[in-house]
């Protein structure tokens, strides 16, 4: 076991690419009583990347669903918040004036 420990300090198991949240990370924050997808989102920031949670969520979801002993479709999946697919800021600085033209 003090081999398991080790390796997963050398090379921690990423959960959330976008922010740098770890395995470790989240059975931590789950252990202090962060149990809920929502309070893991506000404490550890998973989710809020420019993915917008596409590969962590379902991750945190199975995390949860094992360290809870519930099924994942009893686990509340995040009310999701545009925008829904992530987009460039500069589409909504472009306007097009009434003769077509882009400005």
């Amino acid at each position: 076991m003090g081999r398991e420990k080790e390796l997963k300090k050398s090379h921690p198991i990423i959960i959330c690419r976008c922010n740098d949240v770890t395995l470790e990370d989240v059975e931590r924050a789950i252990e202090e009583g962060f149990t809920d997808i929502e309070s893991l989102r506000k404490v550890l920031r998973i989710g809020m990347g420019p993915c917008q949670g596409r590969t962590c969520i379902p991750i945190l979801m199975r995390i949860l669903s094992r360290k809870l002993g519930k099924r994942i479709d009893e686990i509340n999946i995040p009310r999701s918040r545009a925008p829904l697919i992530p987009i460039q800021a500069s589409l909504f600085l472009k306007s097009i004036d009434v003769k077509g033209e882009e400005r």
